[in-house]
């Protein structure tokens, strides 16, 4: 099944298949050390954080039904992302 609805709003699953197969693509390709110019690994690192962070948001929208939910649902969600990147934060400067 291509397309699926959930209450009023119709999803079109493929066209996010898409996009996240072209994300994953590009991420193999950023990861590929001969692959194209030279950039530093710091741009390297951001760039495929980046895509990681927009491909779990389109799952999470999407796969999750989180886009057609309560806002509340949402912010339980987002609690795991902001608590990940603040222990991050911290342990940072060890490195």
């Amino acid at each position: 099944m291509a397309t699926g609805t959930h209450g009023d709003h119709h999803v079109n699953y493929m066209a996010i298949f898409w996009w996240l197969l072209a994300l994953t693509i590009l991420e193999v390709m950023a990861g590929i050390p001969a692959a194209g110019p030279s950039y530093p690994q710091v741009l390297k690192g951001a760039l495929l954080v980046g895509m990681a962070l927009v491909k779990a948001g389109l799952v999470a929208l999407y796969f999750m039904h989180l886009k057609y939910d309560k806002k509340a649902l949402s912010f339980i969600a987002l609690i795991p992302l902001v608590l990940c990147v603040f222990v991050v934060l911290m342990v940072m400067p060890d490195f």
